[in-house]
C-alpha cells in the first residue's frame, strides 16, 4: 500500500472529528495551507492547484521517517503529528490523488 494510501486509511476517518471540534478542524486547515505553500502547491488562483502527488508522497514518507525516529505514539486527542498526518489525508482526498485500486481478478 503506498504511504499516501495508509495515511488516507488511517486519518481519513478523522474528517468526522470536524463536526464537534472546531479547534481541531482549524488546526487542520492552517496544517492544509501550510503544506500547499511548503509543496509549491499554491496558486494565485481562488481555487489552490492539487499538490503534486509524487512530492506530497515524498514529504508523507520524510514526516513518516522523522516520526519513527522519534518514537512518536498517536495520542488520544490531537498533536501536531496528527494535525499534518490528516492534512495529508485531506488533501489526498480533496483531489483524488490515489489511483483506483485494479481489481486483481480483472
Amino acid at each position: 500500500m503506498s504511504p499516501l494510501a495508509e495515511i488516507t486509511r488511517r486519518y481519513a476517518p478523522r474528517f468526522a472529528e470536524f463536526a464537534f471540534e472546531p479547534a481541531f478542524t482549524a488546526a487542520v486547515d492552517q496544517h492544509v495551507a501550510e503544506l500547499r505553500e511548503r509543496l509549491a502547491a499554491s496558486d494565485p488562483g481562488l481555487v489552490p492547484a492539487p499538490p503534486d502527488r509524487e512530492i506530497l508522497t515524498d514529504y508523507a514518507l520524510g514526516f513518516l521517517d522523522g516520526l519513527t525516529e522519534t518514537d512518536w505514539r498517536e495520542p488520544v486527542g490531537h498533536d501536531y503529528a496528527v494535525c499534518r498526518l490528516t492534512a495529508i489525508s485531506w488533501l489526498v482526498n480533496l483531489h483524488s490523488l490515489i489511483p483506483p485500486q485494479r481489481d486483481p481478478g480483472r
